[in-house]
């Protein structure tokens, strides 16, 4: 296809964008509408991917048919059999009258599996059926019936995945996967951010019959490189938001008014997580220090307490002091008058002034320190070779997830792709 039937097609359909990726799916769904093959839609939560099947229906030969929507996320799976394939009546408490699935009202028409990868292994198993002879059966019923539908699915899940952990069938994934189109994420898109925002801005000021917000260069720039993990419907709200509360439409939006759109302020319970840096040389978060003592402490205090539990439970039972004699090392360095250990309190306003060069007083734990000074530089060196391993691990599950590109991996981990590929290096990942 030509560039002027590309956009004949976006006008049509109301798509807005001129990147590569984009292009190519157009391309691809228009090729393989006038066809009858089952077609599987991938890309991420809000990236349009329901715009595609309704140009597939439009160009094919089932265009007159019916076309439904069908979002099998949102179906519980207690009902989606019924829903999709029909029931008898009295085939389950409340099923009063015999009703029609959707492979059976649609017949000759075109069905869009929305999440099709939340489907549960049972209506998978009913699906593949359906795909491969186009026959299925009422819930409760055992005559099998014909439909000749086609069906039409999208996922933002890695199926593949979802296979090798079981929850989605190998031969259903194959059956769908006939011909696979990729719908980019809006951060891939380049320019055809700034052309949404445009259209969108545009649309909610003649809603709300206000001047349309523009965009100064910097936050033009911010836009571009902007993630956007919520897609077209993330740019969307953002564009509404903006057209509604930004009252002084003649100046242009600067890039700090956009930055507080993108980058909302979170619930304060989130500063609470900032660390303070202590004034020694190793740059230690003095929160963190602070907080592992607080927790190996009441630890402390708690078995404590409970030799004393057991202790008196023992002393009061008329078999206890025999067992007293004979375990009394593990009670002999308790003492009735010795004074519950206190936990040291961390004050919130502490946790939420600024960083400051401080030295951390821990002389009134002195004793308890000496003693556990050990566990807290074992338990440190455990957690960091821990770290270590929960972090290789997630670097080769995002590769292995993203096929081994490093840029989608990053992206997904949310670092930098130098980032990511140092800390290959440094774990000795194979690709």
């Amino acid at each position: 296809m030509d560039s002027s039937e590309i956009q004949a097609i976006k006008n049509r359909f109301g798509i807005i964008g001129n990147s590569s990726g984009l292009n190519h799916a157009i391309n691809v769904a228009v090729q393989v509408a006038a066809t009858d093959l089952t077609v599987l839609i991938t890309g991420e939560s809000g990236s349009g991917k329901e715009s595609f099947s309704k140009i597939i229906h439009s160009l094919s030969a089932r265009k007159h048919g019916p076309f439904i929507a069908i979002n099998c996320g949102a179906i519980p799976e207690g009902t989606i059999d019924s829903e999709l394939f029909g029931h008898e009546k009295g085939a389950f408490t409340g099923a009063l009258d015999a009703r029609k699935g959707y492979f059976e009202t649609t017949n000759s028409g075109t069905i869009f599996l929305d999440e099709v990868g939340e489907m549960p292994l049972g209506t998978q198993a009913r699906l593949l059926r359906v795909l491969e002879n186009g026959e299925y059966i009422r819930v409760g019923s055992s005559k099998v019936l014909k439909t000749n539908v086609r069906v039409v699915a999208a996922t933002n899940v890695n199926l593949l995945d979802a296979v090798n952990h079981g929850k989605f069938r190998e031969d259903l994934y194959y059956r769908l996967n006939t011909v696979p189109i990729y719908v980019p994420p809006l951060r891939d898109r380049g320019e055809d951010i700034l052309l949404l925002f445009r259209k969108f801005t545009n649309d909610f000021s003649e809603r709300y019959r206000t001047k349309p917000v523009r965009l100064d260069s910097e936050a033009r720039d911010l836009l571009l490189q902007y993630s956007f993990p919520g897609n077209i419907r993330q740019l969307k709200n953002i564009a509404e938001q903006i057209t509604i509360l930004e009252t002084d439409k003649e100046l242009p939006i600067s890039i700090e008014t956009l930055n507080h759109y993108l980058n909302p302020v979170q619930p304060s319970s989130r500063k609470a997580l900032v660390p303070l840096r202590s004034s020694d040389g190793d740059g230690t978060s003095f929160s963190e220090r602070e907080l592992l003592y607080k927790v190996l402490f009441d630890m402390r205090r708690d078995m404590t307490e409970l030799k004393k539990l057991v202790r008196n439970v023992l002393e009061n039972d008329k078999y206890g002091g025999d067992i007293l004699k004979d375990h009394q090392e593990l009670f002999s360095s308790l003492n009735n008058s010795e004074p519950i250990i206190t936990t040291p309190t961390i004050e919130p306003s502490r946790l939420l002034t600024p960083p400051q060069p401080r030295t951390v007083d821990l002389d009134r734990y002195s004793d308890e320190r000496d003693e556990i000074e050990d566990v807290v530089h074992v338990t440190a060196e455990e957690e960091s070779l821990s770290l270590e391993d929960k972090e290789k691990e997630m670097i080769i599950k995002a590769l292995r997830k993203n096929n081994n590109k490093r840029k989608y991996a990053a992206n997904a981990l949310g670092i930098s792709e130098r980032t990511l590929y140092r800390k290959i290096k440094q774990y000795d990942i194979e690709e």
